[in-house]
C-alpha cells in the first residue's frame, strides 16, 4: 500500500515539489467555524492538525445543512469548494508534470528517476504467474503508479472496463490474463506482469457522469485547462471525501474499493507492506487491524519518520507486535536506499536462479544468502 510519501519520494529524486496535503486558505465569513470543525474531524482520526481533506469534509457537511435551509450561503460554499478542488488538482498535475519532465529530459538524473520508479514497482510485481497476483493499493490521487506501470509494461487489472471510456463496474469478477504457450494446445497459462490495482480514495481522472463513473484519458502531467478536466469538480470529480450528490449511496464507489481492500487483506498468510502511509485514516487502519487478528498475517511498515506518533499509536492499539515489522527512519524511508540495498532484485528468470546456485557451489556467497536469492528468483 502506497501513501503520499511514495509520490513525495519520487518527486524529491526528480527535483520536483510534491503535492502538499496541508491547510488551504480561502475567503468566507464562516471560515472560522469550518476550520474549527475540521480540527474536530482531524482529532477523530488521531491527527494533531487538520488538512485539506478535513476542510473539504467540513465544508461539504455545512453546505448540505445550508441547502436544506435553502440558505444562499450554500451556493457560496459550492464556489469555495470548486476553487479549492481546482487548485488542489492543479498542484497534483504540476507534480506529475515535473516528474514527467525530469524523466523525459533523458539526462542522468532523469534516467535515475525512471530506474528508481521501475525498480520499486518491479520489486513487488515480479513474481511467477502461478503465485497470487500483487494487490497494489494507494490513497494517492495522482497517476504515478499508472505512469510507472506504463513504463514497465505491466498489465493492470482494476474495476474499470472499456477501451475508449472505461466504466467503473460494481461487480468485480476475478478476471485474469492467460496465454497459450507455442506448440501446446489446450493448456492456457497465467500471464506474467499482471497486477491488481485499487485507488482507495479515487483519482483526478475519475468523473461521475450520466449515472456512471468513468475514467478519462487525461495525459500524465497535463495542463489544468485540459478539456477533460471539469470546471465544477464538486459535482462530478471522484476525489475522496467528495462523493457526487447525485449518487444514491453516499460513499459509492469508495465502499466497493474498500471491499476489495478488506477481501485482499483479511485472509490467512497475507502480508501488507506499506510505504509512505502515515496511518492517519481510521477507515484504513480498521481494516489493517482486522487483518492482524489472523495469526498468519504480517504487516511491514516503511516510513521516513513518525513525527506525529501515529504509527506508534497504531501498533500500541493493535497489540500484535510479533506480526509487525518496522522500518522507520530517513535511511529506510529514502527510496534510492530502499531500492538499492533492501528490496529484492526484480528477477524471475531461471538464469538468476542458476547463477545463485553456481555461486553457492563455488563458495562465493554464503549458503543462506544464496538460498534466499534462489527463492526470490523462483
Amino acid at each position: 500500500m502506497l501513501g503520499s510519501g511514495f509520490t513525495l519520494g519520487i518527486a524529491s529524486a526528480a527535483g520536483a515539489k510534491g503535492t502538499e496535503m496541508g491547510v488551504v486558505n480561502y475567503d468566507h465569513n464562516l471560515k472560522e467555524h469550518i476550520n474549527k470543525y475540521a480540527m474536530t474531524i482531524a482529532k477523530q482520526s488521531s491527527r494533531v492538525e487538520y488538512n485539506i481533506e478535513d476542510q473539504i469534509s467540513a465544508i461539504i457537511q455545512l453546505k448540505t445543512g445550508l441547502s436544506i435551509l435553502e440558505d444562499q450561503k450554500a451556493n457560496e460554499l459550492k464556489i469555495v469548494l470548486d476553487n479549492i478542488l481546482s487548485t488542489f488538482v492543479s498542484s497534483i498535475l504540476e507534480t506529475e508534470k515535473s516528474i514527467h519532465a525530469a524523466i523525459k529530459k533523458g539526462d542522468e538524473k532523469g534516467d535515475n528517476v525512471q530506474k528508481l520508479l521501475i525498480s520499486f514497482l518491479l520489486s513487488f510485481a515480479s513474481r511467477t504467474s502461478s503465485r497470487e497476483r500483487l494487490n497494489l493499493f494507494t490513497t494517492n490521487y495522482d497517476r504515478l503508479v499508472e505512469y510507472g506501470c506504463d513504463l514497465i509494461g505491466l498489465r493492470v487489472v482494476d474495476r474499470f472496463v472499456g477501451a475508449l471510456s472505461p466504466l467503473f463496474r460494481s461487480s468485480r469478477l476475478e478476471v485474469d490474463l492467460h496465454y497459450n504457450p507455442p506448440g501446446i494446445r489446450g493448456e492456457p497459462r497465467y500471464l506474467e506482469g499482471v497486477i491488481k490495482f485499487c485507488k482507495l480514495h479515487g483519482s483526478i481522472d475519475w468523473r461521475y457522469e450520466l449515472g456512471a463513473i468513468r475514467r478519462y484519458a487525461i495525459p500524465f502531467g497535463s495542463l489544468p485547462d485540459h478539456p477533460d478536466l471539469t470546471r465544477e469538480p464538486l459535482s462530478s470529480m471522484m476525489i475522496y471525501p467528495n462523493p457526487a450528490k447525485e449518487i444514491e449511496t453516499l460513499y459509492y464507489p469508495y465502499s466497493e474499493l474498500f471491499r476489495d481492500f478488506s477481501a485482499s487483506l483479511c485472509r490467512p498468510n497475507s502480508v501488507l507492506i506499506s510505504y509512505g502511509y502515515g496511518f492517519g485514516d481510521n477507515h484504513i487502519n480498521r481494516v489493517i487491524q482486522d487483518m492482524l487478528t489472523i495469526p498468519s498475517t504480517h504487516l511491514v511498515i516503511i516510513s521516513w519518520d513518525d513525527k506525529l506518533n501515529r504509527i506508534k499509536k497504531f501498533c500500541s492499539n493493535v497489540g500484535h507486535d510479533v506480526q509487525i515489522s518496522l522500518l522507520i527512519g530517513n535511511h529506510f524511508g529514502n527510496i534510492p536506499t530502499l531500492v538499492e540495498h533492501y528490496l529484492p532484485k526484480p528477477a524471475i528468470d531461471q538464469i538468476t536462479w542458476r547463477e545463485a546456485e553456481l555461486l553457492k557451489k563455488r563458495g562465493v556467497i554464503p549458503i543462506a544468502e544464496s538460498s534466499s536469492s534462489a527463492e526470490e528468483a523462483k
